[in-house]
């Protein structure tokens, strides 16, 4: 049967976070064997549970009348203006929900299926459209303009450029290399980054919306950590802060990270309204719309009082482990300064030791001798040869724990 599917399904990759998961599957009872049971330091999905206002609010919403129903693919009407008063309390933004907003299944499938709406599917590398990737960047992006039958162009995030690259030397670059400039459709941002935490300013996001515009493409905005800071006095921006944004640029949310609601798959994306529209009539056709009673109860939270208290506490939260892992990690050799320790995110990047030959060796190693499962740097593109990432998620005593390990099995830098 394999034969049958089309060549973007048959070249994907099978997604990294699913290939850790069946290793350490295959090693837990070797590894609990010898009391090194796994610690889970891979996947960036929050481990404690979503606010009880939400799970609560849930619950009310079973019994609201006609509540198990078809919804509509664009979202209901209460869910869509509960996300425009969150985008102009949270960050100034005016948007109009009958135009501006769709619902999503996660921001993960909403990228994914953006991506489809945007490139004409191709075999041909010279005439594949194209859609500019961060690299180091989110592991899927590039998967999923491969399965659009699109090629995903990988820009590279460095020190040198300080994670924020000037696209028009990229843009030069393509040319360089043969490409045809004609055929990039987007380009992708990722701030704050996963996997680098790093974060952006206002400046630089419109330095990128007036490239775009210059050079006619869409921007997209993946804001999934926004909402997931070490400081308040400086909070991350929207895109669509920026004057002129809307003229080319979309953004994806997630309730996932900044709720913890990883498995109730709820998200939106918002900006130009025809960009919206046309994502919509291809979401239309693929689905019928998120569970009324997950769209009434994250309505519910965007707004309330519980909600924002959740995220203030989590944000403290994960600082905490942040700064356990980071002190921890400095006593075992790491150079971890304080202006390279991240503001965002639940993330850190880190340089493999030298004495490893690349990134995969070092995050087996690691799991085969100490349980603690991270993730190779160049899952996240070919730039991220070298380092590795690992999420500070698990409790507190867990990754003071993965510190002891790391100490007693020899693994310093």
């Amino acid at each position: 049967m394999k034969e049958l599917f089309n060549n973007y399904v048959q070249n994907l990759e099978t997604y990294i976070m699913f290939q850790i998961k069946q290793r350490v599957a295959e090693l837990k009872s070797e590894l609990e064997a010898k009391g090194r049971a796994p610690i889970m330091l891979s996947m960036g999905a929050p481990v404690q549970p979503p606010p009880q206002f939400v799970i609560d609010k849930l619950k009310e919403s079973f019994s609201i009348p006609q509540i198990n129903t078809y919804s509509s693919p664009k979202g209901e009407s209460f869910f869509l203006e509960a996300v425009a008063k969150r985008m102009k309390n949270r960050f100034g933004v005016d948007l109009d929900p009958s135009s501006e907003i769709f619902s999503l299944i996660g921001s993960k499938e909403g990228l994914a299926n953006f991506a489809r709406a945007l490139c004409n599917p191709s075999d041909d590398p010279k005439t594949k459209d194209i859609i500019l990737i961060p690299d180091p960047g989110y592991a899927t992006y590039k998967e999923m303009v491969k399965v659009s039958g699109g090629l995903a162009y990988p820009v590279e995030l460095s020190s040198d450029n300080n994670y924020m690259p000037d696209f028009y030397s990229v843009w030069d670059e393509l040319a360089q290399k043969g490409y045809d400039q004609r055929r990039v459709k987007a380009l992708i941002i990722n701030y704050p980054s996963n996997p680098l935490g790093v974060v952006c300013n206002i400046e630089y996001l419109k330095k990128v919306v007036d490239f775009c515009r210059e050079k006619r493409i869409c921007l997209i905005s993946d804001a999934a950590y926004c909402d997931m800071y070490f400081d308040a006095s400086n909070l991350p921006h929207s895109v669509l802060e920026v004057e002129g944004a809307k003229d080319v640029a979309v953004e994806f949310y997630s309730f996932s990270k900044p709720y913890a609601m990883t498995g109730w798959r709820l998200g939106w994306v918002c900006g130009n309204a025809q960009a919206v529209k046309a994502f919509g009539k291809l979401k239309s056709t693929i689905d019928t719309g998120l569970f009324k009673a997950v769209q009434y109860a994250g309505a519910q939270v965007l707004n309330s009082v519980q909600g924002d208290e959740y995220i203030s506490s989590a944000c403290e939260s994960f600082k905490i482990k942040q700064m356990i892992l980071v002190d921890g990690l400095r006593t075992l050799g790491w150079d971890i300064p304080d202006c390279k320790v991240p503001s965002a995110t639940f993330y850190l990047w880190l340089p493999i030791p030298n004495r490893y030959n690349s990134s995969k060796q070092f995050t087996d190693d690691l799991l085969e001798k100490s349980g603690v499962v991270a993730v190779p740097g160049n899952a996240f593109g070919d730039s991220g040869e070298g380092w590795f990432r690992i999420s500070a998620v698990a409790e507190d005593d867990k990754l003071r724990e993965v510190i002891e390990r790391m100490k007693a099995d020899g693994f310093y830098f």
